[in-house]
């Protein structure tokens, strides 16, 4: 694949906002640079609602998948491919298939760069993923609550483990809460804090062609250290 970068934003806690944050990183990034999103969350796949997409993706005769191109981002999602009202039932082997089928067989143009949205948990997708294709970076998705904190740290323990680069993590004040979380984890891990998204409706109930003031400042800061 073309990509000059390949970035993958994830959390093991769900409702975070992950995939509002890669979707909002990405549109900042499109301005200046070609970008990619890989959506791979096969049961519960979000970028081409975020995105608002709503055809399907061609597949050639050589059975390869041309991404979809929206606000000059190209985007390869589960959601687009399956009828969108119905759920993807299935088990482990299957889900690793489908993602390898989107790693694989998507005909990516010259990236800069290629976001991943990574599902929650620490499962097979993430093992999947990490087997598939050389993930540069890994920004962590977090929340101000002891749960999101919790989850934060089995993700780090897993990425330690297979030796992947984490460029650093960005707290996500989703339901605009008045709580303060306490960083020294981080600090002791060496984790830098890229940013915080305070909350915000626009983005809570995403609006594709809304630019927010913090995605551009974190935006800034990743492009300043990949």
């Amino acid at each position: 694949m073309p990509i000059k970068k390949i970035i993958a934003f994830g959390s093991a806690k769900g409702g975070v906002g992950k995939s509002s944050i890669t979707a909002s990183i990405a549109l900042c990034l499109s301005r200046t640079k070609s970008v990619g999103v890989l959506d791979a969350d096969i049961y519960g796949p979000n970028q081409n609602i975020l995105l608002e997409i709503n055809e399907k993706p061609i597949f050639d005769d050589n059975k390869k998948i041309q991404p979809i191109k929206k606000n000059n981002i190209e985007v390869i999602s589960m959601g687009s491919i399956l009828d969108q009202d119905k759920a993807a039932a299935w088990r482990g082997p299957m889900l690793s298939g489908a993602i390898k089928q989107l790693i694989n067989s998507t005909e990516w143009g010259d990236l800069d760069y290629l976001l991943i949205d990574m599902p929650p948990g620490t499962g097979d997708a993430y093992l999947t993923v990490f087997n598939e294709i050389k993930v540069n970076h890994f920004i962590l998705v977090t929340s101000p609550n002891i749960l999101a904190m919790s989850d934060a740290k089995k993700t780090i323990s897993l990425l330690e483990r297979l030796d992947i680069n984490i460029l650093g993590y960005i707290s996500n004040n989703i339901f605009d809460s008045e709580e303060i979380l306490s960083n020294k984890f981080f600090i002791e891990k060496n984790i830098k804090n890229l940013g915080n998204f305070n909350f915000d409706k626009n983005i809570y109930n995403f609006d594709i062609n809304y630019e927010s003031q913090d995605a551009i400042d974190i935006t800034a800061v990743i492009e300043s250290n990949v």
